[in-house]
Formats: C-alpha cells, structure tokens, sequence
C-alpha cells in the first residue's frame, strides 16, 4: 500500500526537548503491519488524513508532587510468556539521562497508611436458618448494634483486604464514600457548614475523610486484574476509583508505577482513563486511541511544543514493548447532568500500536492503539447499544414492544425477549400510583407547606422540613441522602411549585428501563442507563389491600405480586457514619423503618414497572416508605431508590423479605417460600 503519510515530517519539527532520541532516517509506516489472529482489520488507519483530529491539542499533566515511593515487586509485573498484541514498533526507545529520573516518579497513592478503624467482617450464616424467628432474632442483634447512643456500628476496612480486597470490600468502600458524600452535600447546600469548612467539592473531602482513616482496599499497586472490581463497574467520581485501587490518579488520564526488571528500573502503565473528548473513540467499541499527555504549547510564551517522551508517555510506551495488560476506563458525559462524566470499567487491553501525529495545534501527539483482550464480558459496547436502542437507531433481537406503559409513563418502557417465545406478561392495567389508598391517622400539625416557590434546603420555616427533622432530605440533583423511618414530602395541597426538590417519587420515571425474560425467573426489569446510588427508580404501584385477602386462598394460587411492609427485611447500614466527619454536627437518625400500620399492596391486576423487579439477597435496590398529604390526608408510597451505582443493562432487584410465622397465613406461607436463584454469595436459599 502507499504511504502518503510522510510521518517523519512530524517527529522532526523539534525534537522532544530534554530527551536525545535514537531515531531512523524513516519511520516505518503503522499502516503496512499485519493484524494478528484474534484482532478485527482497524480499518480507521487505513489513510491517515482521515483521522479526526482531537478538538483540544492539551492533555491534562500528572501531578509531580506525588511520587511513588514503594515499588512493586518484579514478579506482580513480569512480561507474559505468550503476547497477545502485535509486536509493536515503540515511538522510541531511548537511553536518556531522565531514563533514572522519570524512572523513580510515580502519581500513585503513599501506601502508608493508619489502621484506622478497623474490624473484622461481620459473616452471615446461610444455611442454619430454620424459620422467621432465626431470621428476626438476627435483624434484632444488627439493629442493636447500630442504634443510635449505642455502639458505633462503623467497621473500617479488614487489615487483611486493605492491601488485596474482594467484591464485598470494594462495595463497602464505595457505599461509605457516597454516603460521605450525599451528607456533606446536605449540610453545604442548607448552608450548616461553616465557612472555614466548606467545600464546593464534596467528593474531595469525603475522599480525603476516608483516606485520613486507611479506608480504602486494593492499596497494593498493580498491573492486571484488581480484586473485586467488575468489568462493567461504573464510578461517578474520579476519586471513588483512587479509594478502590482501580486508577491512582485523581486527575491524570495515565496510572503508572516504577518495577524492578532486573538489574534496572523500569516504569510501567496500569490503567489508562478515556476522557471521550481527544478523538479516542472508535466505530470498533473494542479499539481505543489514546492520546498522550502534555501540553502542546508553552505556557508562557504560547510557543508550539511537543509531547515529551516521559511519565505517563513513557510508561505506555514501556508497556507497549513488553506486551503488558492495561486496564481502561472509558469516561461519557452524564446525561442527567452535562458537566459531569461517568467512568466505566471496560477491562483489559494491550497497546497494538504507536505513533506521533500532528495536532490542532501543530505541535506532535503520541498516539497509541488499545485493543480489548477477547473473551472479556462485555461492558463498553453494551452501553453504546444501549444508547443505540434509546434512541431507536438500532433493530435488536426479540423486541416485543416499545412502550409497555402505553403513553403512561413520560419515558418509555419497552419489553423484549430473546430467551424464549413468550410474548409478554399475562395481562394487567398499568398504573403509576396507589389505588385504594388507606389514609394513616397521623397527628401532624400541618400537612402542607406555606414555601412560596419551592422548598429551600435550611429552611426551617418550611413545615415538610421541620417533619424531615430539620433536614432537606435530597440533594438538588434529587439524590436521596439517608434512608429515614419516614421520608416526608411536599404534596398535593402544598403551596411549592410542582417542581420542588421535595416530590421526588411524585415526578414518574427518569431513566430508561426495559422489561426483559430473564434465564429461568420470569420477567425482569433492567436499565438502559447509569443509575447513581441514592437516585429515585420508581413507586411500588398497585391495589392497597388487607392482609385477609393476601391468603384467603391458602391452597390456590399465590400472588406472586405483593409487596408487604410487615415482612422481615435483612437489615442494612445506608446512611453515613458520623465518626468519620469528627468536624461536621451530624443528624443521626434510625434506619429502621416506622410505618404506623402495615401496607399491602398488590400489582397483581394493577400496577407498574416494580412488578417487574425480581428478588436478589444482595440487591441494587431497596425501598423507602415516603408520606405526603392528599385531599387533607396523609398516605404512605413504597418509593424505591438505587442501593449503589448501577451500570447500564443491568438487572434491578431488591429483597422480598420473608413473612412473619406469627401473621395471619404465615404457616402457609412458610410452606410456600419458593427457592432463591439469585446466584449471590449471600444467598439465603429462599425468599417469600
């Protein structure tokens, strides 16, 4: 093929200041190599003058305070024995007197950390529970434990799983920075932080509260796998994967470590973070371009430069010739908010190639190609055909039906198979809300606010704030902050607008989900987008009935629809631990819920999308009893929030619970508990 790419042109403007490259007269051309087995044709490179170029010619510069004082053994980095990637012709291999220097630099994370607090886990047995009564005298003792005046019920990081964690550490981690998190934005946005505290970025400081206590896991730094991260994991803040040893760097793009090869030192990348605005994407979802770090002009003279051959470039270009794995996350801006961007783990990759190309600027760039392994589970490019679904660009295999709310719902709910030739659930009236709802004799004295506008967060004029004990209880992106024993809210004959940041679960949906067939379950429900943990999904709608119904067929058909709020529920710590904001006033509340009297609610002929929701003992949903008044009267809804940060196409679940032996039918109801398919380590065995 013809190269009318005279690529020496580029590497020859000016070369890399402060290095003393070993250059050939003329650059082999990248675009003459064969692919090797295993790797689609990228057909991208195929003429080099189509290549976008990136809209910004700047890279965003790693930190130079932070040096990585601890390296890794040879052992956790060795080259494998068979590569995978084609052998790869580096921009340059050089001997350089910044070869020691840019050797001993690294952007990681001091590994020195304080015990803090720590505690063993806390195991939960599966297999002796013989009835309600073990189920109950367990949720009893947790509950104890983490009332409020009692025994705090903050358990830190296990010693054992700080250096190597697994999936429990990683979730326990993430939940207790977001919980930080949602707290400091409570107080910041009601103005209760004091001036000499306040910070704009509350991600920072909760970062920096569990980093002061040695809260984090996989602190070891590696190449590769990191234990208890999934491909597919989705983070909303940069600094969620610095607490679980995903990417060390709060800002930079590239992740590296210095390692002992030898008798030398080497420098050697680990992950890479796609910000999605330099031309990194492809049309192949398995190929990413990446480009280098550094700026492509001189700060103080506005002189055109080019990107230097060191830190995070030369790692890549290290790793590139030893055939290393690199872990990349891929960045998209949030679609619930613009100036923001979600991360997604999409696995592990291999550099194929590398190259200079000129950018906007005129200055040269360091270009590498990314490869995704084969035989990953896919992460990336669901997500991608998801938003291809969304939009309705893309046929996709057993679609059924594109709304199965028929209008009801502002955003629609489609329903697909591809397992088998059900056509669709047995027939049913959609519908948003409670029917029948049964008032609850609730003495409040006032049922509505008097807020002219909308409710403002610190407000304590405000009477639906003053029933929130003095606090708003979401956030202004409508997240919701603790779980309460009773989450009030503006209603109805309320004076605020309708689009008052206290009607959460009043304003429908706000995501993408699908009803799907899962393997062996029933329908499901799944989402099309990234849910952050604390979102609001949807009410549990459907007819209020009395429990005499729910049974009154004891050997006939079971409702497989009702939601039941007097079922044993394994309990669960949500809300954020007061002894790790020592300088903030917290408002400890209880997380056990207090309904004044049990609510049965039946989708079985009436009802939404919940109905759709299967049962998991480890679920990504829970449920939260909400109150707001209607023609002067009070009624409880079932709201449902995300329990953590669910990734796009993932399956919602919560947990059924298990019927009380001492209610009305419990007897029959312990004859038919149905088993648990759940497939969670904590799996139970049974449900209902």
């Amino acid at each position: 093929m013809e190269d009318s790419f005279d690529k020496s042109k580029i590497v020859e403007v000016k070369p890399l200041r402060s290095l003393a490259p070993v250059l050939p007269k003329h650059v082999q051309s990248v675009f003459s190599r064969e692919y090797p087995s295993g790797f689609p044709p990228f057909y991208s490179f195929v003429k080099p003058h189509q290549i976008p170029l990136p809209k910004e010619a700047e890279e965003i510069p790693l930190d130079d305070k932070v040096a990585e004082k601890t390296p890794v053994k040879a052992a956790a980095a060795a080259a494998h024995d068979t590569p995978v990637a084609a052998k790869v012709t580096p921009i340059r291999a050089y001997k350089s007197s910044h070869d020691e220097e840019m050797n001993q630099q690294g952007d990681g994370d001091n590994n020195d950390y304080s015990e803090g607090f720590i505690g063993d886990k806390q195991k939960r047995s599966t297999d002796n529970i013989e009835n309600c009564k073990e189920f109950l005298r367990r949720k009893k003792n947790k509950t104890r434990e983490a009332s409020v005046g009692g025994t705090s019920s903050y358990v830190g990081v296990n010693p054992t799983l700080k250096d190597d964690g697994d999936r429990e550490s990683v979730n326990h981690v993430l939940m207790t920075f977001d919980s930080i998190r949602r707290r400091l934005c409570q107080l910041e946005e009601s103005k209760e932080l004091n001036n000499a505290l306040a910070i704009k970025r509350a991600d920072l400081r909760a970062s920096n509260a569990l980093t002061c206590k040695g809260f984090k896991t996989n602190t070891r730094r590696r190449a590769g796998v990191v234990p208890g991260i999934e491909i597919g994991d989705v983070f909303f803040f940069r600094m969620e994967m610095c607490l679980v040893g995903l990417h060390a760097q709060s800002m930079g793009g590239i992740d590296y470590m210095s390692i002992k090869d030898g008798s030398k030192e080497d420098t050697v990348a680990l992950s890479v973070v796609s910000s999605g605005v330099y031309g990194d994407d492809t049309e192949d979802n398995n190929v990413l371009i990446y480009s280098g770090q550094g700026e492509n002009f001189n700060k103080k003279d506005k002189h055109v430069t080019d990107q230097k051959l060191q830190r995070g470039n030369l790692a890549l270009d290290r790793s590139a010739q030893r055939h290393d794995e690199v872990r990349v996350i891929r960045g998209v801006r949030d679609p619930m908010n613009r100036s923001a961007k979600i991360y997604m783990y999409d696995g592990l990759y291999k550099i194929q190639d590398s190259w200079i190309e000129r950018g906007k600027s005129g200055g040269g760039i360091f270009k590498y190609k990314l490869v995704r392994l084969p035989g990953q589970k896919i992460a990336y490019a669901a997500w991608k055909l998801a938003q291809k679904w969304k939009a309705g660009s893309c046929a996709r295999n057993g679609f059924i039906l594109a709304d199965l709310s028929n209008g009801v719902e502002s955003i629609p709910v489609s329903l697909v198979n591809d397992v088998d030739d059900e056509k669709g659930p047995a027939f049913f009236t959609y519908f948003t809300s409670l029917k029948n709802p049964k008032p609850f004799g609730l003495v409040q004295p006032s049922l509505s606010c008097n807020c002219n506008t909308a409710c403002v967060p610190g407000d304590l004029n405000c009477s639906c704030i003053q029933r929130n004990e003095g606090d708003f209880p979401y956030t202004a992106n409508s997240v919701l902050v603790s779980r309460k024993p009773l989450i009030h809210e503006c209603g109805p004959m309320c004076r605020c607008f309708p689009t008052c940041k206290n009607r959460v679960s009043q304003t429908g949906l706000k995501q993408h989900m699908e009803v799907f067939r899962t393997k062996g379950r029933g329908w499901g429900l799944r989402t099309l987008d990234p849910i952050r943990a604390g979102t609001f999904i949807c009410e549990y709608a459907g007819e209020v009935i009395n429990r005499a119904k729910v049974y009154q067929n004891v050997e006939g058909d079971n409702d497989e629809y009702v939601f039941d709020t007097s079922r044993i529920y394994e309990p669960f710590k949500w809300n954020y631990e007061p002894s790790l904001l020592e300088d903030v006033s917290s408002n400890v509340c209880s997380e056990d819920y207090t309904i004044p009297s049990p609510l049965i609610i039946s989708a079985r002929n009436v009802g939404n999308i919940a109905r759709f929701m299967n049962h998991s003992c480890s679920p990504n949903v829970f449920w939260q009893p909400v109150l707001y008044a209607e023609n002067n009267q009070s009624f409880i809804h079932i709201a449902f929030f995300a329990l953590r940060h669910i990734p796009p196409m993932a399956e919602l679940t919560y947990d059924y619970g298990i019927t009380h032996a001492g209610h009305a039918g419990g007897s029959s109801a312990l004859r038919r508990r149905k088993k648990c398919l759940c497939g969670s380590a904590r799996c139970r065995g049974f449900f209902g």
